[in-house]
């Protein structure tokens, strides 16, 4: 795979061209560097022939013809003048530098050589690497003396140069050369891979990156190439292609969703699908008995109209059917709500926050009708989201709306006030109407009061299917708030009752009337200041009040003893709050008040009864009732003792914090008492009173 890279078939190529073209320059500049040699060795052997052949004369002038040898000796003295003789014209070596060669013929070759070249001076390079050069000796008027003057040569000079000096060193220069010219490729090749991994090989492949990238669903990325103005534009391009493909991967799967709703929207139209499958059965039977073509295709044609109608049609009833199930939905959660809770108060909250938010009503309101007075109350308002409990009482008036629904028993739906001027535009609460609906809540035949919703969120109507709506939350609500009150009316005959046999308890007792009530109030401020919710407080206030309800088991006369109690007699005492728990038992809304009463006469520190049970384990309330419990016995006559005052019952509160008593609680209740005016009033309570712990 690596010799299909791009670049290395680029580098591969380069290569391929240097190495051609060096070759090429370096083998005809060897060439042309050996002709050089050549013409310099024949120059050489020129002026060497000359120089000879002066001598020569030189010596043949002055009569000194044995002297040629010696001067043909005497030239030979360089190593690489390899022969040097005279050469006759039928090729005997008539003189030379080695007298051994004398009378010697040259060769046939060099014969045929020698008398073939028309040039006085001639050369040949022999297999040796040797240059034989030949100078013919011209008959001159000054050897005619010794001369046929007819003969115009006299002889052949011929001398043998070794080139194998100037050859080495032409072949290191050739080595030089191939050195210098593989460098200089393997520095051109170096060159272009850098300049190609660069420009070329790194961009590429951060483009082949971001590529993969959008492989993978990636479009986010973003190429940006700034090697060379051509990468810069080929990824400004890559980066416009992307978000394109972006787009149009977008748009595509957009169209798919709407297509595939628009599937399933067709799913629903089975009815239809039947008529269609009719349709092209129809359709296959014209095809095939292809009678009456221009009939068949009025009576497609007709058909189609029909299912087309039947299809809007069934759209519709579809959307019907929704919107109705939509409503039957809120309508159930809205039931299950509002059946989840017995609190009255909490149930008209929940009644009408459920009835505003599912109507995107801006007011709210539920109004009772108080048939003996003749009045309406208000009892919850919800304008904007928030809630207000007016608790106010209005008169009935013929323009009021709520007193038409009550005299008519049937709902009322104004979707515009301009259009009924019979009935008040501005509301005894505050505020303008503009459209409303208003259902009567009603329990068989007897109607307790109405239920309204008045102005839309968006300013637009109410129409009929709200006011369905409307009624039918409105029949729920009636049921849920009368099965409330006749739970309230409940509970209140059971606290009523166990209120009466407190109070007789109290009665035969002179030490201990009252003190219920004082417990009660003390234990009630002290949940206050620590910030207890209105249920935990309606706990601790119910506790408070039967707290010593289990004293109805034990003996009078232990109760009203008057000297020293027995082991015995404070065992029996102490099984008071386990007797209060059993008395209480079968009445369920009273779980967390049982619990207080079997409580409240255990220790902070765990060492109290009927459990030995340590704070960590007890109810805070229970903590409130032991403080304010003890506080009042102390503060009381008893049989055995005279009250304590004010400043030791503190003292004995505080003395005791951590031990007997919560410290926090301690600490609330002594400051409520440094206030002054509560202990003042202890005994301004009448016994009578009934407390509000017998409010539901």
């Amino acid at each position: 795979m690596i010799f299909n890279s791009l670049k290395i078939k680029i580098v591969g190529l380069v290569a391929l061209i240097v190495i051609t073209v060096i070759s090429f320059v370096s083998w005809h500049h060897y060439r042309d560097q050996k002709a050089v040699i050549e013409k310099i060795v024949e120059k050489s052997s020129v002026i060497l022939i000359e120089s000879v052949v002066s001598n020569i004369q030189n010596s043949m002038k002055a009569g000194h013809t044995t002297a040629i040898n010696a001067i043909l000796h005497d030239a030979k003295v360089h190593d690489h003048i390899k022969e040097l003789r005279i050469i006759d014209q039928e090729g005997t070596i008539i003189h030379s530098a080695d007298t051994n060669d004398i009378g010697k013929e040259l060769s046939a070759e060099e014969r045929e050589n020698i008398f073939n070249s028309k040039q006085n001076h001639f050369y040949f390079t022999n297999q040796q690497n040797n240059l034989d050069s030949y100078t013919r000796i011209l008959n001159t008027p000054d050897c005619h003396g010794c001369h046929d003057a007819r003969k115009p040569v006299i002889a052949i000079i011929e001398t043998e140069i070794s080139m194998d000096d100037l050859i080495n060193y032409v072949n290191y220069e050739k080595k030089s050369a191939i050195a210098s010219a593989i460098l200089m490729i393997l520095l051109i090749i170096g060159a272009i891979f850098t300049f190609l991994t660069l420009y070329v090989d790194r961009p590429i492949r951060a483009l082949i990156t971001d590529m993969r990238q959008i492989e993978l669903g990636n479009f986010d990325v973003n190429s940006s190439i700034q090697s060379s103005n051509e990468m810069n534009t080929l990824s400004l391009h890559f980066n416009s292609m992307t978000t394109k493909l972006k787009d149009l991967l977008h748009t595509t799967v957009l169209n798919e969703r709407e297509l595939a709703r628009a599937e399933e929207k067709l799913s629903h139209h089975h009815d239809t699908q039947l008529m269609n499958q009719k349709l092209e059965e129809q359709l296959r039977e014209i095809e095939n008995l292809n009678v009456s073509l221009e009939e068949r295709i009025e009576e497609v044609e007709h058909a189609s109209f029909t299912i087309a109608d039947l299809a809007a049609e069934l759209e519709q009833k579809n959307k019907n059917l929704e919107h109705a199930f939509d409503r039957l939905s809120t309508i159930y959660k809205i039931g299950l709500a509002i059946n989840s809770t017995m609190d009255i108060d909490r149930l008209f909250n929940l009644i009408v926050r459920s009835t505003t938010s599912t109507l995107d009503a801006q007011i709210g309101y539920i109004i009772l009708y108080d048939k003996e007075q003749l009045a309406l109350k208000v009892t919850n308002l919800i304008a904007g989201g928030k809630l207000s409990a007016p608790q106010k009482a209005i008169k009935m008036k013929e323009t009021s709306v709520s007193t038409w629904v009550i005299n008519n028993r049937q709902p009322l739906l104004i979707s515009d006030i301009n259009q009924t001027p019979q009935f008040d535009r501005f509301s005894e609460l505050g505020y303008e109407r503009k459209t409303l609906i208003c259902a009567p809540l009603m329990v068989m035949d007897e109607i307790i009061g109405t239920i309204s919703v008045v102005n839309k969120t968006d300013n637009s109507q109410f129409y009929s299917y709200e006011l369905e709506m409307l009624t039918t939350i409105a029949a729920q609500a009636a049921i849920a708030i009368k099965n409330a009150t006749l739970y309230d009316e409940q509970q209140q005959t059971y606290l009523n009752t166990i209120q009466a046999l407190v109070t007789a308890i109290e009665a035969s007792d002179s030490y201990t009337k009252g003190h219920s009530e004082r417990v009660t109030r003390y234990s009630v401020e002290i949940g206050r200041r620590f910030n207890l919710s209105s249920d935990r407080l309606q706990i601790l206030e119910r506790a408070a009040i039967l707290h010593d309800i289990g004293k109805i088991g034990i003996d009078l006369s232990l109760l009203h003893k008057e000297g020293k109690l027995s082991a015995h007699d404070v065992s029996e005492l102490q099984l008071h709050p386990i007797i209060g728990m059993k008395i209480l038992e079968p009445i369920d809304f009273l779980k967390d008040v049982r619990t207080c009463i079997g409580q409240h006469h255990e220790r902070y520190d765990g060492l109290g009864y009927p459990h030995h049970i340590k704070h960590n384990d007890q109810l805070v309330e229970s903590r409130i009732i032991g403080v304010a419990d003890a506080f009042d016995a102390m503060t009381s006559d008893r049989p055995y003792r005279k009250a304590l005052s004010l400043d030791v019952a503190i003292t004995e509160l505080t003395e005791n914090s951590g031990t007997q008593f919560d410290p926090a609680v301690v600490e609330v209740f002594t400051a409520i008492l440094g206030e002054g005016t509560f202990f003042s009033s202890r005994h301004t309570d009448s016994p009578n009173t009934v407390l509000s712990a017998f409010r539901v």
